[in-house]
């Protein structure tokens, strides 16, 4: 395994989880994966479009907390399309676009931190999956 991949795994939260095959992994894991196949060549700005249009929402969260890592911390411009506006709020800022043309561009002066948000958010059980299906 290569000091890159090791380094993309981590930066990915898939510390422990290289050897596992796709049919094992959640769909948060799934998308980390993604995030790590990205890093590898070290870019310079990653494109995610609906990152986290399946996941729940702590998991979503928690790749807005990966997203903010890598551009705080590597310094990586994220693209992100989303049509959420509670994971557009983690960006530092939001360009609305509408019939093929940007309708605003606003920067977020007071954008959500996907760390603090995480702290205050419970965690999801089998019970409440249950529920979420009933």
């Amino acid at each position: 395994m290569s000091q890159s991949f090791r380094t993309a795994s981590w930066l990915a939260g898939l510390e422990g989880r290289e050897g596992h095959h796709p049919t094992q992994l959640s769909g948060g894991q799934q998308q980390r994966v993604a995030i790590a196949r990205a890093l590898v060549n070290n870019p310079t700005i990653l494109l995610a479009d609906e990152p986290t249009g399946n996941l729940d929402s702590r998991t979503s969260v928690e790749i807005m907390q990966v997203f903010q890592r890598l551009n705080e911390e590597r310094n990586i411009i994220i693209l992100l399309v989303t049509h959420e506006p509670d994971i557009a709020r983690f960006g530092k800022r939001v360009v609305l676009f509408r019939d093929g043309k940007v309708r605003r561009d606003t920067p977020l002066e007071n954008r959500a931190d996907a760390g603090q948000v995480l702290v205050t958010m419970p965690w999801l059980t089998d019970d409440d999956e249950e529920e979420e299906k009933a």
